[in-house]
């Protein structure tokens, strides 16, 4: 982690910076027993934002979160992309390799507890239900909320991501000519450093991305299709007018700041007709997902892009947005990948344009 760039952790409208720490290891210790270590740094701080309640015995405040994060159990699912696709008729996943948010032996509770002189109750694993946190004292209620939150969130984001949300552009003539712009660069330029079949994008595979998620229960998947249809309802056919958006995609570019060391190369998309209503669009979506949680806030903004090569897919033709920026898998395959030189490629095709016929939204 770059010291000046430390990872950043919201919640209740607070920014929080989680500092890095040196762990130590020792003989027959889980992998994950410790992780609630240097997590109360970042979280001493109480929120205001959050609804405790005066009881007789003093104070209590509630939170819900999918059980899985209790039990701390990895996701896999095997559908497109090894993850799924968000529709109305969204399909279940299944859970494999549990482990306990508790912590070893209660250990992690225990210690929360003991610090915010509070007690804390957890569903049983495979229950769904709320975390009560109970005490005598409002604030320490309140710090033992914040502490768990930042615990449930960074949990989640070392989740593999399990949904995404995007347009596709897989339409026959536009594979068409997909297909076309892959032969010619393997005929011109396949012997630039990297260039080669194998990480060119699946034509039936071409999209537009909104943004990755973590869904991790029935009731998160179900909450966000209401959500998707909210969006339609709310501003989407104001945006579009009720009408298909026809999109029109020009050019290339390329994702780092080394035309000689490209990982990413993608085709640059926008409206036909020259208005911003696309990315006013998708820019409103994500900031409901991210309002809401399902999507961590990274950007104001989405960047419009269609991805036609990628290293990624050297190794794994299904990598792309499989792998979640702070789990394990990204840090090994990023660590990995090989780049290519792309300034041939963007000298002699950014000329590639194409355009898609709207589909109602």
């Amino acid at each position: 982690m770059e010291v000046l760039r430390p990872q950043l952790i919201r919640i209740g409208g607070r920014v929080y910076r989680k500092n890095p720490i040196q762990e130590q290891t020792y003989q027959h210790e889980d992998e994950d027993d410790d992780c609630y270590q240097g997590l109360v740094e970042c979280a001493e701080e109480s929120c205001e934002g959050y609804e405790v309640v005066q009881t007789p015995q003093g104070f209590r405040c509630t939170l819900k979160a999918p059980s899985l994060l209790y039990n701390l159990i990895c996701f896999n699912t095997s559908n497109y992309y090894g993850f799924q696709k968000i529709t109305l008729d969204c399909q279940n996943i299944y859970a494999r390799r549990p482990r306990h948010i508790v912590g070893k032996r209660g250990d992690t509770r225990k210690k929360l507890e003991v610090e915010t002189k509070t007690s804390i109750s957890i569903p049983k694993p495979g229950q769904e239900g709320e975390i009560v946190i109970t005490g005598q004292h409002r604030s320490g209620v309140i710090s033992a909320r914040t502490r768990i939150d930042v615990l449930l969130l960074t949990f989640r984001r070392k989740q593999p991501f399990t949904h995404f949300l995007a347009f596709f552009l897989n339409e026959a003539e536009v594979q068409e000519r997909f297909l076309k712009f892959q032969e010619e660069v393997l005929e011109k330029c396949s012997m630039d450093h990297g260039v080669d079949s194998t990480i060119f994008q699946n034509p039936k595979k071409l999209h537009l991305t909104i943004g990755m998620l973590v869904l991790l229960s029935d009731q998160e998947i179900q909450q966000t299709c209401e959500m998707l249809q909210q969006c339609k309802e709310e501003f989407i056919d104001d945006i579009s007018g009720g009408k298909p958006l026809e999109v029109e995609i020009a050019g290339i570019e390329y994702m780092n700041d080394d035309p000689g060391m490209v990982d990413v190369l993608y085709a640059k998309v926008h409206m036909k007709d020259g208005s911003n209503r696309l990315q006013e669009l998708v820019d409103r979506v994500l900031e409901r997902f991210q309002a809401s949680g399902l999507i961590v806030k990274e950007w104001n903004s989405v960047k419009l892009h269609a991805t036609v090569m990628n290293t990624l897919f050297r190794k794994d033709p299904n990598a792309e947005g499989r792998y979640n920026l702070y789990t394990t898998d990204s840090k090994y395959v990023f660590k990995e990948r090989e780049s290519f030189d792309g300034r041939n490629i963007l000298k002699v095709f950014n000329i590639y344009s194409q355009s898609i016929p709207g589909r109602p939204l």
